[in-house]
């Protein structure tokens, strides 16, 4: 299968991530003498600068990684909990929350980003954070996927003036006639960066920074307290596992919904691709009917405790289900929370994914988000800093079984991911998406794991996203017929009416050859993904 990008490959290092600029920042560390470690940081704040949309230091995250001096996974949880002063009584559905002071969550990426530093890495803040600030001061000319966010959410922050002036005000007067080529400076928000890497944490979380930061939700209405930024710690975990192919697969465990991807894969064990034509009805009717199943016992039990999942993940609970994706019979429920009465439309989404590989053998994979895109809308004004929507994502839904608590965990549809054979680590594979993470990360596995194809290529494949119901999308390169085919089958299924599309994610991965020591970079050109070698 050709690529629509080159195949990059090297044995010093490599970062994959979803611009240019931010793989480039990655790379540049390493190259410094900086560790995948380091090296993370860097391109987390560089993709504050040039996806000011997609995440930044106010946003979330997780990251799932292969340190190599312990020979062990870990991941890094910066998904702080519900605020402890978020009044959940007050809503009822979550449209309430999509924009405005009162969806913003507890910032949790630059905590992240700190403390992978500061527990395995080796350079300053100053030295990790200085190229995001340098380009946030200069600015950088806006990208075809970038020009288009810009574009598309003028039009949308436009409808929340009380938003709009200060939004305006810190990415220019772009707007609808944004364009590739267009300049974007942030001279705020590369002060902030440049404070951070002289301060360090405490900057936001009980600084100058947190103070501004909640006067300004608070005047605006919002309920985010200073103790609440004072309450972020980021918490190292064991990673939820599972074997496919003789793959081991590591996520983040619960709260994060990303078992969710253990599940369907468990169940495509019992299904023999091999004998079926790749991007035939076949192939998707039974990728579909898993992703759906597995969605409905995420939605179930949706923050289960270990022994919990281990029962969930056992063979006669995997059994049942694969009878099931293999029996035929049509499969509808929901896919992304629990919801009184099937919905068809996904909810929107920007999340930003990048992948990182060092000469040591370190391997890391972080998904962050501002949740929405732009998040809550909110930038605080004189700082650069766009906050995050993220209690959108709570459950505030009447009746739901998984109704959110203030203080309680918030879980989180990101699934950064590292997979190992034989205990040694080959893969490092994340997505943007929303609940679409949970749902195209498994495509992929199967176009690389059973289907044999290139990294690159296996990014690069047609996907589809599931909604509510029985609805699929799939993207335009998927034949006519077999689209036919999947309806016959009991998909509601239709084409996007694009052959690429964002809304079916933007993978970036970096996988690795334990004979060599080669690594092989890939990104996806849904969005402006590239690759650094080092």
């Amino acid at each position: 299968m050709a690529t629509k990008l080159p195949i990059v490959r090297s044995h010093h290092g490599m970062v994959a991530a979803a611009h240019p600029l931010a793989a480039e920042a990655g790379a540049g560390i390493l190259r410094d003498g900086g560790n995948a470690f380091d090296a993370a940081a860097a391109t987390g704040a560089m993709l504050n600068v040039v996806e000011p949309f997609m995440s930044g230091l106010a946003g979330l995250g997780l990251a799932t990684m292969w340190v190599a001096a312990e020979q062990r996974v870990r991941v890094l949880d910066f998904v702080p909990p519900v605020p402890a002063s978020f009044p959940v009584a007050r809503f009822s559905g979550r449209h309430e929350l999509e924009r405005g002071a009162a969806s913003v969550a507890s910032p949790g990426n630059l905590a992240g980003w700190c403390e992978m530093v500061r527990a395995y890495g080796r350079l300053e803040l100053g030295r990790i954070f200085a190229p995001a600030a340098l380009v946030a001061a200069e600015g950088f000319a806006l990208l075809a996927f970038g020009a288009r966010e810009f574009a598309d959410l003028a039009g949308i922050m436009a409808g929340y003036p009380a938003l709009f002036e200060t939004w305006q005000a810190t990415y220019g007067a772009h707007g609808r006639d944004a364009r590739p080529g267009s300049i974007i400076r942030q001279p705020d928000l590369a002060e902030t960066l440049a404070a951070v890497g002289r301060e360090g944490l405490g900057y936001l979380y009980g600084g100058a920074l947190g103070a501004r930061i909640v006067a300004h939700i608070q005047a605006m209405g919002g309920t985010l307290t200073l103790q609440d930024l004072l309450d972020v710690r980021p918490v190292w975990t064991e990673p939820a596992r599972t074997t496919y192919r003789g793959v081991d697969i590591h996520l983040p465990p619960p709260p994060c919904e990303g078992f969710q991807i253990l599940l369907a894969l468990r169940m495509l064990e019992a299904v023999e691709f091999g004998g079926l034509p790749r991007g035939g009805v076949n192939h998707l009717d039974l990728v579909c009917r898993a992703i759906r199943l597995a969605a409905g016992m995420r939605i179930a039990d949706n923050n289960p405790s270990p022994d919990r999942l281990a029962q969930m993940l056992s063979e006669s609970r995997i059994a049942q289900a694969q009878r099931r994706v293999l029996d035929g019979v049509p499969v509808e429920g929901p896919t992304e929370q629990w919801v009184p009465a099937p919905s068809l439309a996904p909810a929107d989404f920007n999340t930003t994914s990048f992948s990182i590989a060092d000469r040591e053998g370190n391997l890391v994979c972080v998904t962050q988000s501002l949740g929405s895109a732009f998040g809550s809308g909110v930038v605080v004004p004189g700082t650069g800093i766009c906050l995050n929507n993220f209690l959108y994502w709570a459950d505030v839904q009447n009746g739901s079984p998984n109704r959110s608590r203030a203080g309680e965990a918030l879980p989180i549809c990101m699934a950064p991911s590292i997979s190992l054979r034989d205990g040694v680590p080959i893969l490092a594979l994340g997505t943007p998406g929303s609940y679409g993470i949970l749902q195209t990360q498994v495509q992929a596995m199967v176009q690389y794991f059973d289907y044999g194809l290139g990294l690159q290529a296996a990014i690069e494949a047609p996907r589809a996203r599931l909604a509510d119901g029985r609805a699929v999308l799939v993207e335009d390169r998927v034949e006519g017929s077999v689209i036919t085919g999947l309806r016959e089958r009991g998909h509601d299924a239709a084409a996007f009416g694009m052959d690429w599309t964002m809304k079916v994610g933007g993978m970036q991965a970096v996988a690795l050859d334990p004979a060599t020591g080669a690594m092989t970079g890939a990104a996806d050109p849904r969005r402006d993904g590239q690759v650094a070698a080092v």
